[in-house]
Protein backbone atom coordinates (compact mmCIF):
# COMPACT_ATOMS: atom_id res chain seq x y z
CA UNK A 1 0.00 0.00 0.00
CA UNK A 2 1.12 3.53 -0.72
CA UNK A 3 -1.97 5.40 0.43
CA UNK A 4 -1.62 8.64 2.32
CA UNK A 5 -3.66 9.16 5.46
CA UNK A 6 -4.34 12.40 7.28
CA UNK A 7 -3.75 12.79 11.00
CA UNK A 8 -5.20 15.77 12.84
CA UNK A 9 -3.60 16.51 16.20
CA UNK A 10 -6.33 17.43 18.70
CA UNK A 11 -4.33 17.41 21.93
CA UNK A 12 -4.13 21.18 22.13
CA UNK A 13 -7.92 21.29 22.32
CA UNK A 14 -9.38 17.93 23.36
CA UNK A 15 -6.28 17.02 25.32
CA UNK A 16 -6.23 20.16 27.41
CA UNK A 17 -9.92 20.93 27.88
CA UNK A 18 -10.42 18.56 30.83
CA UNK A 19 -7.16 19.44 32.62
CA UNK A 20 -7.48 21.93 35.48
CA UNK A 21 -3.87 23.13 35.55
CA UNK A 22 -3.51 25.92 32.99
CA UNK A 23 -0.75 25.39 30.45
CA UNK A 24 1.05 28.70 29.79
CA UNK A 25 0.50 30.15 26.34
CA UNK A 26 4.21 30.14 25.54
CA UNK A 27 4.30 26.40 26.29
CA UNK A 28 1.38 25.79 23.96
CA UNK A 29 3.22 27.64 21.22
CA UNK A 30 6.36 25.56 21.81
CA UNK A 31 4.24 22.40 21.64
CA UNK A 32 2.66 23.61 18.42
CA UNK A 33 6.05 24.38 16.88
CA UNK A 34 7.42 20.96 17.90
CA UNK A 35 4.57 19.06 16.25
CA UNK A 36 4.85 21.19 13.14
CA UNK A 37 8.58 20.42 13.01
CA UNK A 38 7.71 16.72 13.25
CA UNK A 39 5.61 16.99 10.09
CA UNK A 40 2.11 17.29 11.54
CA UNK A 41 0.20 19.43 9.06
CA UNK A 42 -3.26 19.65 10.60
CA UNK A 43 -3.73 20.74 14.22
CA UNK A 44 -6.91 21.60 16.09
CA UNK A 45 -5.26 24.32 18.11
CA UNK A 46 -8.11 25.44 20.38
CA UNK A 47 -11.85 25.88 20.85
CA UNK A 48 -13.90 29.06 20.62
CA UNK A 49 -15.88 28.68 23.82
CA UNK A 50 -16.45 31.26 26.58
CA UNK A 51 -13.29 31.48 28.76
CA UNK A 52 -15.39 31.14 31.92
CA UNK A 53 -16.46 27.66 30.77
CA UNK A 54 -13.00 26.48 29.70
CA UNK A 55 -10.32 28.78 31.15
CA UNK A 56 -7.67 26.39 29.80
CA UNK A 57 -8.53 27.66 26.31
CA UNK A 58 -8.91 31.36 27.13
CA UNK A 59 -5.84 32.14 24.99
CA UNK A 60 -7.40 30.75 21.80
CA UNK A 61 -6.78 33.91 19.81
CA UNK A 62 -3.07 34.06 20.67
CA UNK A 63 -2.57 30.39 19.80
CA UNK A 64 -4.45 30.71 16.50
CA UNK A 65 -2.51 33.80 15.45
CA UNK A 66 0.79 31.99 15.99
CA UNK A 67 -0.39 28.85 14.21
CA UNK A 68 -1.36 30.90 11.16
CA UNK A 69 2.30 31.92 10.74
CA UNK A 70 3.39 28.31 10.06
CA UNK A 71 3.46 27.66 6.28
CA UNK A 72 1.40 24.71 5.09
CA UNK A 73 -0.29 24.09 8.43
CA UNK A 74 -4.06 23.64 8.38
CA UNK A 75 -5.21 25.58 11.44
CA UNK A 76 -8.33 24.02 12.86
CA UNK A 77 -10.57 25.01 15.78
CA UNK A 78 -13.64 23.54 17.43
CA UNK A 79 -16.79 25.66 17.52
CA UNK A 80 -19.94 24.90 19.57
CA UNK A 81 -22.20 27.56 18.08
CA UNK A 82 -22.62 30.55 15.76
CA UNK A 83 -20.69 32.86 18.08
CA UNK A 84 -17.70 30.50 17.85
CA UNK A 85 -17.93 30.61 14.06
CA UNK A 86 -17.89 34.41 14.14
CA UNK A 87 -14.65 34.32 16.15
CA UNK A 88 -13.13 31.81 13.77
CA UNK A 89 -14.01 33.89 10.72
CA UNK A 90 -12.56 37.01 12.29
CA UNK A 91 -9.26 35.25 12.99
CA UNK A 92 -9.04 33.50 9.62
CA UNK A 93 -8.78 29.84 10.69
CA UNK A 94 -8.65 27.38 7.83
CA UNK A 95 -11.09 24.88 9.28
CA UNK A 96 -13.85 24.93 11.89
CA UNK A 97 -15.20 21.78 13.47
CA UNK A 98 -18.75 22.30 14.67
CA UNK A 99 -19.74 19.73 17.28
CA UNK A 100 -23.14 18.29 18.10
CA UNK A 101 -24.08 15.06 19.84
CA UNK A 102 -26.15 12.23 18.40
CA UNK A 103 -27.22 11.55 21.98
CA UNK A 104 -29.80 14.10 23.09
CA UNK A 105 -28.70 13.80 26.72
CA UNK A 106 -25.06 14.47 25.92
CA UNK A 107 -25.90 17.38 23.64
CA UNK A 108 -27.87 19.06 26.43
CA UNK A 109 -25.05 18.39 28.91
CA UNK A 110 -22.38 19.64 26.52
CA UNK A 111 -23.95 22.66 24.79
CA UNK A 112 -27.19 23.17 26.76
CA UNK A 113 -29.65 22.53 23.93
CA UNK A 114 -31.28 19.76 21.93
CA UNK A 115 -29.64 18.05 18.96
CA UNK A 116 -32.20 19.49 16.53
CA UNK A 117 -31.39 22.98 17.82
CA UNK A 118 -27.69 22.32 17.19
CA UNK A 119 -28.42 21.19 13.64
CA UNK A 120 -30.31 24.44 12.99
CA UNK A 121 -27.38 26.39 14.42
CA UNK A 122 -25.06 24.46 12.10
CA UNK A 123 -27.16 25.65 9.16
CA UNK A 124 -26.65 29.22 10.34
CA UNK A 125 -22.90 28.64 10.63
CA UNK A 126 -22.71 27.36 7.05
CA UNK A 127 -24.74 30.34 5.82
CA UNK A 128 -22.53 32.79 7.72
CA UNK A 129 -19.33 31.33 6.28
CA UNK A 130 -20.71 31.33 2.74
CA UNK A 131 -21.89 34.92 3.05
CA UNK A 132 -18.90 36.43 4.85
CA UNK A 133 -16.03 34.01 4.33
CA UNK A 134 -15.23 35.06 0.78
CA UNK A 135 -13.43 32.85 -1.75
CA UNK A 136 -11.08 31.49 0.94
CA UNK A 137 -13.76 30.70 3.49
CA UNK A 138 -12.88 28.06 6.09
CA UNK A 139 -13.93 24.47 5.72
CA UNK A 140 -16.87 23.66 7.99
CA UNK A 141 -16.84 20.11 9.31
CA UNK A 142 -19.57 18.70 11.51
CA UNK A 143 -18.48 16.37 14.30
CA UNK A 144 -21.08 13.87 15.48
CA UNK A 145 -20.17 13.20 19.11
CA UNK A 146 -21.35 10.04 20.94
CA UNK A 147 -21.92 8.35 17.58
CA UNK A 148 -21.14 4.93 19.07
CA UNK A 149 -22.59 5.20 22.56
CA UNK A 150 -23.15 7.61 25.43
CA UNK A 151 -22.44 7.44 29.16
CA UNK A 152 -25.67 9.35 29.79
CA UNK A 153 -28.06 7.41 27.52
CA UNK A 154 -26.19 4.18 26.75
CA UNK A 155 -26.73 2.75 23.27
CA UNK A 156 -27.12 5.15 20.36
CA UNK A 157 -29.34 4.10 17.46
CA UNK A 158 -27.27 3.58 14.30
CA UNK A 159 -30.08 4.81 12.07
CA UNK A 160 -30.11 8.06 14.06
CA UNK A 161 -26.38 8.46 13.36
CA UNK A 162 -27.01 8.02 9.64
CA UNK A 163 -30.01 10.35 9.68
CA UNK A 164 -28.06 13.16 11.37
CA UNK A 165 -25.03 12.62 9.11
CA UNK A 166 -27.27 12.96 6.06
CA UNK A 167 -28.98 16.02 7.52
CA UNK A 168 -25.73 17.94 8.17
CA UNK A 169 -24.36 16.85 4.78
CA UNK A 170 -27.45 18.34 3.18
CA UNK A 171 -26.98 21.48 5.26
CA UNK A 172 -23.63 22.11 3.58
CA UNK A 173 -20.95 20.37 5.66
CA UNK A 174 -17.56 20.11 3.98
CA UNK A 175 -16.80 16.97 5.96
CA UNK A 176 -18.16 14.80 8.77
CA UNK A 177 -16.32 13.49 11.83
CA UNK A 178 -17.74 10.40 13.55
CA UNK A 179 -16.65 10.55 17.18
CA UNK A 180 -16.53 7.81 19.80
CA UNK A 181 -16.54 10.46 22.51
CA UNK A 182 -16.69 8.10 25.49
CA UNK A 183 -14.95 5.01 24.12
CA UNK A 184 -18.00 2.77 23.70
CA UNK A 185 -17.17 1.81 20.12
CA UNK A 186 -15.98 -1.64 19.11
CA UNK A 187 -14.63 -2.72 15.71
CA UNK A 188 -17.75 -4.43 14.35
CA UNK A 189 -19.93 -1.38 15.01
CA UNK A 190 -17.22 1.01 13.84
CA UNK A 191 -16.87 -0.82 10.53
CA UNK A 192 -20.62 -1.07 9.99
CA UNK A 193 -21.42 2.57 10.74
CA UNK A 194 -18.47 4.00 8.82
CA UNK A 195 -19.33 1.96 5.72
CA UNK A 196 -22.91 3.13 5.82
CA UNK A 197 -22.22 6.79 6.53
CA UNK A 198 -19.43 6.98 3.93
CA UNK A 199 -21.81 5.52 1.33
CA UNK A 200 -24.61 7.86 2.42
CA UNK A 201 -22.68 11.14 2.19
CA UNK A 202 -20.19 10.45 -0.62
CA UNK A 203 -18.18 12.25 -1.88
CA UNK A 204 -17.90 14.14 1.44
CA UNK A 205 -14.90 12.96 3.49
CA UNK A 206 -15.66 11.19 6.77
CA UNK A 207 -13.03 11.35 9.53
CA UNK A 208 -12.69 9.36 12.76
CA UNK A 209 -12.27 10.59 16.34
CA UNK A 210 -11.60 7.75 18.78
CA UNK A 211 -10.93 7.50 22.49
CA UNK A 212 -9.07 4.58 24.04
CA UNK A 213 -11.25 4.24 27.13
CA UNK A 214 -11.44 0.45 26.97
CA UNK A 215 -8.30 -0.29 24.96
CA UNK A 216 -9.97 -0.59 21.56
CA UNK A 217 -8.84 2.71 20.06
CA UNK A 218 -6.34 1.38 17.52
CA UNK A 219 -8.51 -1.65 16.72
CA UNK A 220 -11.23 0.84 15.87
CA UNK A 221 -8.80 2.73 13.64
CA UNK A 222 -8.22 -0.45 11.63
CA UNK A 223 -11.97 -1.06 11.38
CA UNK A 224 -12.63 2.49 10.18
CA UNK A 225 -9.76 2.33 7.71
CA UNK A 226 -11.06 -0.94 6.26
CA UNK A 227 -14.41 0.79 5.81
CA UNK A 228 -12.82 3.58 3.77
CA UNK A 229 -11.85 6.23 6.34
CA UNK A 230 -8.55 7.99 5.59
CA UNK A 231 -8.49 10.74 8.25
CA UNK A 232 -8.02 10.31 12.00
CA UNK A 233 -7.88 12.53 15.07
CA UNK A 234 -5.38 11.75 17.81
CA UNK A 235 -3.75 13.40 20.83
CA UNK A 236 -0.08 13.57 21.76
CA UNK A 237 0.50 11.38 24.80
CA UNK A 238 -3.15 10.27 24.79
CA UNK A 239 -4.38 13.36 26.60
CA UNK A 240 -8.06 14.13 26.43
CA UNK A 241 -11.63 13.54 27.48
CA UNK A 242 -14.90 15.43 27.37
CA UNK A 243 -15.49 17.31 30.65
CA UNK A 244 -19.28 16.93 30.15
CA UNK A 245 -19.27 13.16 29.59
CA UNK A 246 -18.87 11.10 32.79
CA UNK A 247 -16.13 8.50 32.46
CA UNK A 248 -14.63 9.85 29.25
CA UNK A 249 -10.87 9.30 29.05
CA UNK A 250 -8.05 10.08 26.67
CA UNK A 251 -7.87 10.11 22.92
CA UNK A 252 -5.90 7.56 20.97
CA UNK A 253 -2.18 8.36 21.16
CA UNK A 254 -0.83 10.24 18.14
CA UNK A 255 2.58 8.55 18.36
CA UNK A 256 1.06 5.05 18.44
CA UNK A 257 -1.33 5.90 15.59
CA UNK A 258 1.52 7.14 13.39
CA UNK A 259 3.52 3.98 14.13
CA UNK A 260 0.56 1.75 13.29
CA UNK A 261 -0.19 3.44 9.99
CA UNK A 262 3.42 3.73 8.86
CA UNK A 263 3.94 0.03 9.73
CA UNK A 264 1.04 -0.77 7.39
CA UNK A 265 2.69 1.11 4.53
CA UNK A 266 0.50 4.18 4.88
CA UNK A 267 2.21 7.55 4.56
CA UNK A 268 1.56 10.07 7.33
CA UNK A 269 4.41 12.49 6.62
CA UNK A 270 5.26 12.54 10.35
CA UNK A 271 8.68 11.89 11.90
CA UNK A 272 8.17 9.69 14.96
CA UNK A 273 11.43 10.59 16.69
CA UNK A 274 10.56 14.28 16.53
CA UNK A 275 6.96 13.61 17.54
CA UNK A 276 8.04 11.66 20.62
CA UNK A 277 10.47 14.46 21.51
CA UNK A 278 7.54 16.91 21.44
CA UNK A 279 6.15 15.21 24.55
CA UNK A 280 8.75 17.08 26.58
CA UNK A 281 7.05 20.36 25.65
CA UNK A 282 3.76 19.10 27.10
CA UNK A 283 5.36 17.90 30.32
CA UNK A 284 7.14 21.22 30.73
CA UNK A 285 3.77 22.93 30.97
CA UNK A 286 1.96 20.14 32.84
CA UNK A 287 4.64 18.51 35.01
CA UNK A 288 2.16 16.51 37.05
CA UNK A 289 0.27 15.07 34.08
CA UNK A 290 0.62 11.45 32.92
CA UNK A 291 1.33 10.87 29.24
CA UNK A 292 0.56 7.56 27.58
CA UNK A 293 1.94 5.75 24.56
CA UNK A 294 3.53 2.39 23.88
CA UNK A 295 5.92 3.61 21.19
CA UNK A 296 7.25 6.36 23.44
CA UNK A 297 7.84 3.79 26.21
CA UNK A 298 9.35 0.99 24.10
CA UNK A 299 11.02 2.97 21.32
CA UNK A 300 10.96 2.21 17.61
CA UNK A 301 11.96 -1.28 16.48
CA UNK A 302 15.46 -1.71 15.11
CA UNK A 303 15.41 -1.15 11.37
CA UNK A 304 12.02 0.57 11.37
CA UNK A 305 11.30 2.19 8.01
CA UNK A 306 8.66 4.73 7.09
CA UNK A 307 6.18 4.05 4.33
CA UNK A 308 7.87 6.75 2.25
CA UNK A 309 11.10 4.73 2.37
CA UNK A 310 13.09 6.64 4.98
CA UNK A 311 14.40 5.02 8.15
CA UNK A 312 14.10 6.18 11.74
CA UNK A 313 17.04 7.94 13.38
Amino acid sequence: MSDKVQIREVGMRDGLQSIADIMPTETKLAWLDAEYAAGVREIEVSSFVPPKLLPQLADAEAVVKHALTLPGLTVSALIPNLRGAERGLALGVHEMNFVLSVSEGHNRSNVRRGTDESIEDFRRVVALCREQGGPNRPRINCGLATAFGCTIEGDVDEDRVRHIANEVAGAGADGIILADTVGYGQPAAISRIFRRVIADVAPLPVAAHFHDTRGLGLANVLAAFSAGCKAFDASLGGLGGCPYAPGATGNIVTEDLVFLLESMGLRTGIDLDKLIAARAKVLAGLPGETLYGNVADAGLPKGFRYASGGSAA
